[in-house]
């Protein structure tokens, strides 16, 4: 009898620690205003779709790096983005070493450039892009350490309806902003993003947009921009 008191003593504050542990990290989840979002694991190092991921790829964990950017949220500092769910926060890339991704086209590299048809995951149709690869810019000239970092957001409810068009299992997360990528860059305001990706977007949720129509001005500010520019990719 004394053996079974101490194996069900035992067993009660076993049960008790995992469901104050259970509560802590609910809790956490809950106080986070930034996750990120599963489309953004890609551009994470411990995540396996990073392999395949040509763009800015981040060694710091997921979890370090949430703790780093939700440590920084201040919701006054949010800029609008090219629709009411989406917003940018920028912050100092004191803490990983990502390096810039984005340079001008001069006459001295234009012969580096490239193009090929990708799409960002198996649901979406592939689109022409252009870059410069980065093996052969590392050789020319080497890239340095961005100074920013661009945390694209989209608000819950957007990504939840996205996922639901997509036909992807919705989340049980709380946090009412993902993380849906993150550019890193030398300047703290925003890119415009490429002219394709406007397109794409106009396209809906079905083909991996988000259902904005296209807005002309927008999409002329963005090839003024990317008429002269490039990304760097693997």
């Amino acid at each position: 009898k004394k053996a079974m008191k101490i194996l069900l003593s035992t067993f009660a504050l076993h049960l008790s620690l995992r469901q104050s542990a259970t509560r802590a990290l609910s809790i956490m989840s809950q106080s986070n205003s930034l996750i990120v979002d599963p489309f953004c694991f890609r551009q994470f190092i411990d995540h396996d779709s990073s392999k395949k991921y040509s763009g800015t790829v981040f060694s710091v964990p997921i979890s370090e790096f949430e703790d780093v950017v939700n440590a920084r949220y201040d919701e006054s500092l949010l800029k609008d983005g090219y629709a009411p769910f989406c917003k940018h926060l920028f912050i100092a890339n004191d803490f990983t070493d990502a390096q810039v991704n984005v340079l001008s086209i001069t006459p001295e590299n234009e012969s580096l450039l490239r193009s090929r048809y990708e799409a960002r995951n198996e649901k979406e149709l592939p689109v022409l892009s252009r870059y410069f690869p980065e093996d052969l810019m590392s050789t020319n000239a080497p890239l340095s350490v961005a100074k920013y970092l661009d945390l694209i957001l989209y608000s819950r409810e957007q990504i939840n309806k996205e996922n639901a068009a997509m036909g992807k299992d919705a989340l049980e997360e709380t946090a009412p902003w993902g993380i849906v990528s993150i550019k890193a860059q030398d300047i703290d305001y925003e890119i415009p993003m490429t002219p394709i990706t406007a397109m794409r977007n106009a396209l809906g949720k079905e083909e991996g947009g988000s259902g904005i129509p296209l807005d002309r001005d927008s999409y002329m500010k963005a090839y003024k921009y990317w008429d002269n520019h490039a990304v760097v990719t693997k």
